[in-house]
């Protein structure tokens, strides 16, 4: 038997999250660029400032709908023709609506990027919303709710941000709409939508990918230059009313098996000073199955397959009044659901006493610095990270920075920053499992006053 000899690694070389050049476009559409050698499939995000707080009151949904439509025709092919020509250029093609906008994601090969993006250009220029293609888009959407409402943990979001947020906020309910909202969308209102929000002037285009041989200023000028429009007006959110004191809310499902975890509060977003700590802290109370709540729940009580702390950004802007969710999730048997929670309560309350070691945030920061190579391989990944960068309003330099601050944020900086967002008082508990089962033993943990919920 012949072995070959174990390939050996070769020289480590620096990296960093690469830096975009920047332009803006006659119609005014700003374009990010960004040229990976090699990358032979180019991403493309582009974000449109149409964000969910300017959905007409009592049409929540409208938004969704509206970022579904875009490729379901325009004035130069039906939705049929549509599907087909993108097929042919071997893209995919996305769209969503979210809390700070609607996103537009493309994938194609690079030898086919300007006939890709003209049906992109197509349909953000001159969509046709047909009113049969709408009435679909909205019957999928009114078929996909109870199908949202039955799974534990979308219900356990929806409750919970219900519970955060004043009714009143449109952070409180769900983003692509309720059945009430969806089920009064009609064409004319996804076109005003439309003609009311998307515009050239204030969306941004990023391009990522190997450009080599691409006149990439022709392809934009042919395709996304000839889309016009006069800037839109702003929209600004409303300030959000947040629930700070200590709840738990139980949605009843009789004789469910597992109960379904979601504590939550408000935190901030990635303008904050605090944020490296932040994102350094919440990793090691409960990023990876290594983490102290894995630790804990999972390896030493057997409670959980896993459970999860993580912060995710509602909206993100340079004044300063941008907020995120923070999340622990998981989900545990029904029968030991009161010990989980008093376990986990524990494991919050010794964070806050103790602190955490210099052995977690040494793991914390090799992990995240470490991995960022790999998280950004692809043309994807680098394209939707600046999107996020442009959404949120952070400067183009501003993923580059972050590993290195990471790398400099200390165990006791972690630490405040962990504690201050997940205190022990102040945390907002939602369980979706059997009521008659759990209320109880969750009231004798003394964690906040107990509600309960029937679907």
């Amino acid at each position: 038997m012949t072995l070959h000899a174990q390939p050996t690694a070769g020289q480590a070389k620096p990296w960093a999250f690469p830096a975009p050049e920047r332009g803006t476009l006659p119609n005014g559409l700003t374009v990010l660029r960004s040229h990976r050698p090699g990358q032979q499939v180019i991403a493309v995000e582009i974000n449109l400032t149409a964000p969910l707080d300017a959905e007409p009151d009592g049409l929540e949904g409208v938004a969704t709908i509206m970022a579904r439509g875009l490729s379901e025709g325009t004035d130069r092919h039906t939705a049929e023709e549509f599907a087909a020509e993108l097929e042919r250029c071997g893209a995919t093609l996305d769209a969503y609506a979210d809390h700070v906008g609607v996103r537009v994601s493309l994938e194609v090969p690079a030898s086919r990027l300007d006939g890709a993006l003209r049906l992109v250009a197509d349909a953000l220029r001159a969509p046709a919303f047909p009113e049969h293609e709408i009435e679909r888009l909205v019957a999928n959407r009114l078929d996909e709710i109870p199908h949202e409402l039955a799974n534990p943990a979308r219900r356990a979001a929806m409750t919970l941000s219900a519970t955060l947020f004043a009714a009143s906020s449109r952070l409180s309910r769900p983003r692509q709409g309720t059945a009430e909202s969806v089920r009064g969308i009609g064409a004319k209102d996804v076109r005003d939508f439309y003609a009311a929000h998307i515009r050239p002037a204030g969306a941004t285009a990023v391009v990522v990918g190997d450009l080599t041989g691409i006149d990439l200023d022709a392809v934009l000028e042919a395709t996304l230059g000839v889309w016009q429009g006069a800037p839109a007006a702003s929209v600004r959110w409303a300030p959000a009313q947040v629930w700070e004191e200590s709840r738990v809310v139980i949605v009843h499902r009789p004789d469910a098996v597992q109960t379904q975890v979601l504590i939550g509060r408000i935190g901030p977003d990635r303008h904050d000073p605090v944020w490296p700590a932040h994102r350094l802290g919440v990793y090691c109370l409960g990023g990876t199955i290594t983490s102290r709540l894995d630790r804990v729940l999972r390896e030493e009580k057997g409670y959980t397959y896993g459970i999860r702390a993580s912060t995710h950004v509602l909206r993100s802007s340079a004044r300063g009044d941008g907020i995120s969710l923070l999340g622990i999730r998981g989900s545990v048997a029904t029968e030991v659901t009161g010990p989980a929670l008093a376990d986990l309560w524990q494991v919050l309350r010794t964070l806050a006493a103790e602190g955490l070691t210099d052995e977690e945030r040494d793991t914390a920061v090799q992990f995240l610095v470490g991995v960022a190579p790999l998280s950004f391989e692809t043309a994807s990944a680098v394209a939707g990270a600046l999107a996020d960068q442009v959404e949120e309003e952070l400067p183009d330099d501003y993923q580059a920075k972050l590993y290195a601050r990471l790398a400099d944020t200390g165990t006791v900086e972690a630490t405040a920053a962990v504690v201050r967002a997940f205190p022990p008082d102040g945390l907002v508990t939602v369980l979706v499992g059997d009521a008659k089962q759990i209320a109880d033993p969750v009231r004798e943990l003394g964690i906040g006053e107990v509600e309960v919920l029937t679907d």
